[in-house]
């Protein structure tokens, strides 16, 4: 193989391999809102994927709450620390959903923009 055409070979490999970042709290993807964020556009499908197996119609599991509908979401941020509680730590026991993992922060954040957005529900 020609040194010139190995030497670009190897160059753009490095270039290429120490480009990638792994790390999920700097990666993007499709979570970005464009707009105010809304509970039935933004928030719903997060809380019925992650919350409704415990905070059901009737809930289970020592859930003191259901979050099944707009009000009781909104309830939830407004006075019972939901926002406080899936940003803690994983590890921290009060984290939820409970026994973890933490959500995704893309995830957290799409919430903490529904909050600062004003809570609308569509």
């Amino acid at each position: 193989m020609n040194a010139k055409i190995l030497f670009v070979s190897l160059s753009l490999s490095t270039i290429l391999l120490s480009c990638t970042n792994d790390n999920p709290d700097t990666l993007m993807d499709d979570t970005t809102i464009i707009g105010l964020a809304t509970y039935n556009q933004n928030v719903k499908s997060i809380i019925d994927n992650n919350c409704i197996v415990c905070h059901a119609t009737v809930p289970k599991n020592g859930a003191p709450m259901s979050l099944v509908t707009y009000d009781q979401v909104k309830q939830a941020v407004l006075n019972r620390g939901l926002l406080t509680r899936i940003s803690l730590e994983n590890g921290n026991s009060s984290l939820m959903p409970n026994g973890g993992p933490r959500l995704p922060q893309t995830t957290i954040d799409i919430i903490l923009k529904w909050n600062q957005d004003g809570l609308l529900e569509k």
